[in-house]
């Protein structure tokens, strides 16, 4: 089994989706005019001053929502691992794939605004790359096929968020936890399992309220621990950065055979890491309350510079100042060692190990501790982040079912759908902590190259709305209004939500003059 997911796992992630996934994000940023760029005041402005309702969150809270499925795992252990395997190199081609991919993710969560809708059973906003295949070509000959391809994204959406990708963060959790303290991983399973249990079954609004509290308070105190050990090694910094640049380009003589695999595990990670153009942050996207789709597709390209340019950047420079890194030849642990920073124990695992012994130089025996402690952070977020894209693409492939008991089931704990998907997403987190770090990272490349595939040939057929939001959100700004959006004054079909949608500030006046 284990050879044969290898194996599937390399069609996936051949240089093909490698191509696709820059060529996307250049292709989107040219289109965009580099919105990237251009909108980066705007989307710090958006994050303070958010709308949220009864039905919708804050742009903040969609923002930490969609960080906590963002910042997990690969922004620790993912950089360790693109490293080991692709030399310093890859966390070049790291930042690249999130520049790039920033005008990405503003085009699939700007179109997971534009195609939302409230869920009929909580009232809760619900959207997501299933929603819009659905419905943007709705009223076109096509309908019936991107009808399927919706269902089908939201099949692998549920079988990656539920199934694959949990399993990634409670391995890497328990592994920096038996670092630190000696836990066994059967503790650590049953102890995720309990706490997910209680955040899961509180729905979008306890997610919501969970992430926005935990996911800044953890991400800030990580970056400036990594910056005070980095401003430590002040004087290795240009070294690094050389390093870096000649890596990636295979300038160095130790990794100039590696060039290829530098490219591979950077923008590898990279989309795991920031799940630029994967699917994952339209769905979180969807649940802003906003007055324009366009105010959450820009303040969800800035998500994207947080995870990559400021938390991974600050593990591999954590990690390549301090000299806690090997590199490996053959993209395996088994393979040749092309280089060695020389702080590294001989039988240190490839993974968060890297970053706890980094922290350890500067203050020994603590950075095992508080690495563990961010990744628990980080990973029990990100699973809750799992949870919720999973539930709503449920929602979206059985609808009102979701809470009809399962007739084999009736009368037990799991009757209906989603309470078999809360069982389901638990078990795949107890089962990861206890598997095997390969055998968790194959599970979860797996989950995110087949939702890449499916969602960046989708936006690249359907990305018309989001320029035109765009381009109508801009002309709002310069005559000074606080742009509202129309989809039919844009021409925009099937955006149904839009149609009737007054603003929270209007409907409040309106129930006070009433």
């Amino acid at each position: 089994m284990a050879e044969f997911l290898t194996t599937v796992n390399g069609y996936i992630w051949s240089n093909s989706l490698i191509y696709l996934c820059l060529a996307a994000g250049v292709y989107f940023s040219i289109r965009s005019r580099f919105v990237q760029v251009r909108q980066i005041p705007e989307m710090i402005r958006l994050l303070l001053h958010g709308e949220k309702s009864a039905a919708g969150v804050s742009s903040f809270q969609a923002l930490a929502m969609s960080l906590s499925g963002r910042v997990g795992t690969g922004n620790i252990a993912g950089v360790a691992t693109a490293i080991a395997f692709g030399g310093p190199g890859a966390l070049f081609w790291m930042w690249a794939v999130a520049f790039l991919g920033a005008s990405t993710s503003f085009v699939e969560c700007t179109l997971g605004q534009i195609y939302k809708t409230r869920d009929p059973l909580t009232g809760e906003y619900r959207g997501g790359p299933a929603y819009y295949f659905s419905r943007a070509m709705a009223h076109t000959k096509a309908a019936p096929a991107f009808k399927i391809y919706g269902f089908i994204f939201a099949a692998v959406t549920v079988l990656a968020c539920g199934l694959l990708l949990p399993s990634v963060q409670s391995n890497s959790m328990a592994a920096a936890m038996n670092q630190a303290w000696g836990v066994s991983e059967w503790v650590v399973a049953v102890g995720a399992v309990i706490v997910l249990a209680f955040v899961i079954i509180g729905g979008v609004k306890r997610i919501a309220a969970f992430a926005s509290v935990v996911v800044p308070f953890m991400a800030v105190a990580y970056i400036l621990l990594a910056i005070v050990i980095v401003f430590a090694n002040a004087s290795e910094l240009p070294d690094v950065l050389t390093l870096i640049l000649r890596s990636a380009f295979g300038a160095d003589a130790a990794f100039g055979a590696i060039v290829g695999a530098a490219v591979m595990w950077g923008v590898k990670r990279g989309v795991y890491s920031n799940e630029a153009g994967q699917g994952t942050g339209p769905h979180a996207a969807a649940a802003a309350e906003v007055s324009h789709p366009a105010k959450q597709g820009l303040v969800q390209a800035f998500a994207v510079y947080i995870d990559t340019l400021f938390i991974c950047t600050a593990t591999g420079f954590l990690i390549l100042s301090t000299g806690a890194y090997r590199v490996f030849e053959g993209e395996s642990a088994d393979g040749k060692v092309l280089a060695d920073g020389g702080i590294l124990p001989s039988d240190v695992a490839v993974g968060p190990a890297y970053a706890q012994n980094a922290v350890d130089t500067l203050w020994g025996g603590f950075g095992s501790t508080f690495v563990a402690v961010s990744l628990a952070f980080f990973c029990i977020t990100t699973i809750i982040a799992y949870y919720y894209m999973a539930d709503t693409n449920l929602r979206f492939l059985v609808g009102k079912y979701a809470t009809t008991p399962i007739p084999v089931l009736r009368g037990t704990l799991g009757s209906n759908t989603t309470l078999v998907l809360q069982a389901l997403i638990l078990v795949s987190v107890a089962a990861g902590a206890v598997s095997t770090a390969s055998e968790a990272w194959t599970l979860g490349d797996i989950g995110v190259g087949l939702m890449a595939w499916l969602n960046i040939i989708g936006i690249l057929i359907l990305q018309q709305p989001a320029y035109k939001a765009l381009r109508d959100f801009e002309r709002q700004k310069r005559e000074g209004k606080n742009p509202v959006f129309d989809p039919v004054a844009l021409d925009i079909k099937n955006a149904t939500f839009w149609e009737t949608y007054e603003p929270e500030a209007e409907r409040t006046k309106a129930t006070a003059k009433s």
